[in-house]
């Protein structure tokens, strides 16, 4: 088995603070025998302001956590994911990427997603996203091969499309990445709910290490979030839950309960084609 570790985090928005903040973090889970690590979404930045992302994203190539990130994997030779890096995107698209990658021991990148589906959500009179007028959406489902497990990597909102999930485990998923910075408007009640069903669904690992808490900015408001990384076993029981202080935990993934879960409740092998409505 495998031990993995998420990585709960109140990511400012200073990549530089943060690349060193993660790369100790990294170091200490693999010292607690972690081979699989995990960080949250925008793990480089969180910010509310357009303009400081202007001001401090760089392009993929020239992105100074991710070669940290690719450097500290191959330093302490553990599978990594970067939950997402906030980036400028390629030419003439302007609005940047929240691009989740998966790095391996060696320091190569084994796989990219960009999420799919963009959070555009009034949650109250106080709290507005409109995630697509600063991020382009990706358009293409990610499948990754390691040696414990088939990995299909998802981003915070996607949570909420059953149908990608399913995709993925249909494809061969044994493990599902939820790396997130979620709200604290919706967490409360939809956070653990959500996880656990997609993990029933799939009867997959689900992995969801989260941001946490008031992040600091040096312009534009202040973001909050909700914590509560998560792991749910692939029979749905939630295994392991982080809070909402910052901090790590961890799981033994073990791929015998993917098997069971599956024998049991094989729906992914179930589905029939509906007509109407």
């Amino acid at each position: 088995m495998t031990r993995a570790a998420l990585l709960q985090i109140t990511s400012s928005d200073d990549p530089a603070e943060n690349l060193v903040m993660l790369r100790q973090r990294i170091r200490d889970a693999a010292e607690e025998g972690a081979g699989f690590v995990l960080t949250p979404e925008v793990s480089n930045c969180v910010s509310a302001s357009r303009t400081r992302q202007a001001e401090v994203l760089r392009p993929e190539a020239e992105d100074e956590t991710l070669a940290g990130l690719r450097d500290e994997a191959a330093r302490a030779g553990v599978w990594l994911l970067a939950g997402s890096l906030a980036l400028r995107n390629d030419p003439p698209e302007e609005r940047f990427a929240n691009r989740s990658f998966l790095i391996a021991p060696d320091g190569a990148i084994a796989a990219r997603y960009d999420k799919i589906h963009m959070f555009d959500v009034q949650v109250s009179e106080t709290e507005t996203y409109r995630e697509s007028a600063g991020y382009a959406p990706g358009d293409r489902a990610v499948l990754a091969e390691t040696p414990f497990g088939t990995i299909g990597l998802t981003i915070c909102y996607d949570l909420r499309f059953p149908h990608l999930y399913r995709r993925l485990a249909q494809a061969g998923a044994t493990i599902l990445t939820v790396p997130a910075a979620f709200s604290p408007g919706t967490g409360p009640a939809h956070w653990a709910p959500l996880l656990s069903a997609r993990a029933i669904e799939c009867g997959a690992w689900v992995l969801a290490p989260a941001q946490t808490g008031t992040h600091s900015a040096s312009r534009g408001r202040q973001r909050q979030t909700w914590g509560h990384s998560l792991v749910v076993s692939p029979w749905g029981e939630i295994v392991a839950d982080a809070g909402t202080e910052p901090g790590t935990i961890y799981v033994d993934l073990d791929p015998e309960a993917v098997t069971s879960a599956r024998s049991k409740v094989p729906s992914l092998q179930h589905d029939r084609a509906i007509e109407g409505p």
